[in-house]
């Protein structure tokens, strides 16, 4: 009989090698699936840039494989909301952005479909609402603005998001701190935000209301003139006064979050939300916030849909109270 070979040393090291590469291997994480989120408005607006800016981070970060961003547009997203809600219950995969906008086109549009038919995953930003105006606008001050909103507010146009959305809300609430009929006044409801700024910067319209970050370039160009921003005091980075300054007492903050599916799991509902920590936490995404000018508002779980709630109450009520909602 043939004696069977006898393994060296280098073999055995070759062996014990490869064996660990193998064991490695199998015990590195595996990239989450491959996303699609739903942004529900065109390109260029609030949602379409933190549905992007998600897309990224996820990417870079190796969070996911690969993301793609969808856009469905209308209806203050409430079309986009009734697809998602309709076409992926079950899948794990898809993901929808949304925020205090399309809380109030819920119920301004009487939508069948709300945040109650997808799966609340986290709120993720924060974003003032900044008033603008064209750069040769003879309006210099958020005073100026009330001046002539006072006398005659039908001939003040607004351009803005979707209708009984954030924009349209602090529209309506600085028409009241005004006295003036909020119902009165003239709010031009744009899909998405590219569209409401070519309005503004074609001289369409006397002001312009949207967060920051989607005027911020053409602030600094010097093509748009921002006389005030919605927050209780100055922001670290803004140029504005606020509208407080300007003698009325309003105060909006935006937010942003994201949404699962429904009909998932508790264990696939704990798999996104372990994908969106990994998110949040991330250099890359604080960056983020820091170029887009977001507050970092991140909440989730049950203390996210907690909060959810009272949002839509008193959301409902201040419709109600500007005349927007019966």
């Amino acid at each position: 009989m043939r004696a069977k070979p006898r393994l060296t040393e280098d073999t055995l090291l070759k062996h014990f090698f490869l064996a660990s590469l193998i064991a490695g291997a199998m015990a590195l994480p595996a990239l989450a699936a491959d996303y699609t989120i739903i942004a529900p408005a065109g390109p260029g607006g609030g949602w379409d840039q933190t549905a992007r800016s998600l897309q990224t981070v996820l990417q870079d970060e190796k969070i996911s494989g690969s993301v793609q961003v969808v856009n469905v547009p209308g209806a203050g997203g409430t079309i986009g909301l009734a697809q998602f809600a309709s076409q992926n219950s079950g899948n794990p995969n898809a993901l929808i952005v949304g925020g205090y906008v399309m809380v109030g086109a819920i119920l301004t549009n009487q939508s069948p479909v709300t945040l109650n038919d997808v799966t609340p995953i986290a709120r993720l930003t924060g974003e003032y609402e900044a008033i603008v105006v064209p750069a040769a606008s003879p309006i210099q001050t958020m005073g100026d603005l009330v001046t002539a909103l006072k006398a005659d507010p039908g001939a003040v146009s607004w351009a803005g998001g979707s209708a009984g959305g954030t924009d349209h809300i602090t529209a309506g609430l600085i028409a009241k701190a005004a006295g003036v009929d909020p119902t009165k006044i003239n709010y031009i409801a744009y899909s998405g935000g590219g569209e409401a700024l070519a309005a503004i910067l074609g001289n369409q319209v006397t002001a312009g209301i949207s967060g920051y970050g989607e005027f911020e370039a053409q602030v600094k160009a010097g093509t748009l003139r921002l006389i005030a921003i919605s927050s209780a005091e100055r922001v670290d980075g803004i140029d504005a006064p606020t509208i407080k300054e300007g003698g009325l007492d309003v105060v909006v903050e935006n937010w942003r979050m994201v949404a699962a599916a429904p009909g998932l799991s508790a264990e696939q509902v704990a798999a996104i939300n372990t994908d969106i920590e990994k998110v949040v936490n991330s250099a890359a995404w604080q960056d983020t916030l820091k170029t887009k000018g977001w507050q970092n508002t991140y909440l989730a779980g049950n203390a996210f849909k907690e909060q959810l709630e009272k949002d839509v109450a008193a959301t409902e009520s201040i419709l109600k109270d500007i005349g927007l909602v019966k």
